[in-house]
């Protein structure tokens, strides 16, 4: 079943255009079952491209879904335009007494700094402990995800000599779980980041479980069960030519940067790149709507009692 999104809103035009189920408020009005309510906390700065990246990845399963697009209350995009976001998006600060059946809470482009250091950490905290309340299930990505391991955890994110940057093979440590279903024992994940978590510092904590990982970048996929959430540090999320962007804008600024391993035919920029992650991308966060439609409640009042 589709992904109901607001017909003006540009993810709507380009996943139809992709063959993705979409229903405005009008269509969905007309069906009997209750929608799951996923809410996307957007912190990266290329807002568009990222609402497009995750409701393609949650749209395509045979589920509807309500999306809801969420910001920090107090910063502020300079990336995307006012009336867009005045338009699609709410503040956290209105939603502190509404249920969600998911949340996916999105990188940001800030690793280098402490976590203490970033200007809606507070805010963001209080998020993190609202989730154990008013959200079924949560979905940490990258900068997200390394935030919330620290959070309920204390898992410390570590700075790299080097940009760990491309496209990587990861194990698939856990094949009976559920959300990795249908996964392959090894799988290529998009890699993007300065720091990086250590297996060992996950592995101590009782009650994570490394559900996928790699010799070369580390733990990619944690389950968090006591909390509901799952952490990924990596980017299944990504675009064809995300990785491609990010290497040109660097070298178009003259900053230092090695082209992304494993990523273009033979290492070669000027060959277009292939995306071998799609189908696994695709396959975990159904996995996830799926794990989220099979246990969350049909009164969607009672989540968190």
């Amino acid at each position: 079943m589709p992904i109901k999104l607001p017909s003006d809103l540009p993810a709507y035009d380009v996943l139809t255009h992709e063959g993705v189920m979409v229903l405005d408020e009008g269509q969905a009005a007309k069906q009997d079952i209750r929608p799951l309510r996923i809410a996307l906390l957007n912190l990266m700065p290329k807002k568009i491209q990222t609402e497009n990246q995750f409701a393609r990845l949650i749209g395509a399963t045979p589920l509807q879904i309500e999306l809801s697009l969420l910001r920090m209350s107090d910063h502020q995009s300079r990336n995307t335009a006012a009336e867009h976001m005045e338009s699609f998006y709410r503040p956290v600060s209105e939603v502190w007494d509404e249920k969600f059946d998911g949340l996916i809470i999105t990188g940001a482009p800030i690793e280098h700094m402490d976590f203490e250091d970033v200007t809606y950490w507070d805010e963001l905290t209080r998020v993190m402990d609202w989730t154990q309340t008013n959200v079924h299930s949560t979905f940490g990505v990258c900068w997200g995800g390394m935030a919330m391991i620290n959070h309920f955890h204390g898992v410390k994110k570590h700075m790299l000599d080097h940009k760990a940057f491309g496209c990587f093979r990861h194990t698939n440590l856990m094949p009976s779980s559920p959300y990795l279903r249908g996964f392959s024992d090894d799988c290529v994940v998009p890699v993007s980041r300065w720091t990086e978590m250590r297996a060992a510092e996950v592995e101590a904590v009782p009650g994570l479980n490394i559900l996928l990982g790699s010799s070369e970048v580390g733990p990619c996929l944690v389950e968090d069960a006591a909390h509901r959430a799952l952490y990924i540090f990596n980017h299944f999320e990504y675009d064809r030519d995300t990785l491609k962007d990010e290497y040109d804008r660097d070298v178009e600024a003259g900053v230092p940067i090695n082209v992304p391993g494993n990523y273009y035919p033979n290492d070669d920029p000027a060959q277009v790149p292939l995306n071998r992650w799609r189908s696994h991308a695709h396959l975990l966060y159904g996995n996830w709507i799926n794990e989220i439609y099979q246990s969350t409640h049909f009164d969607i009042t009672k989540i968190g009692t």
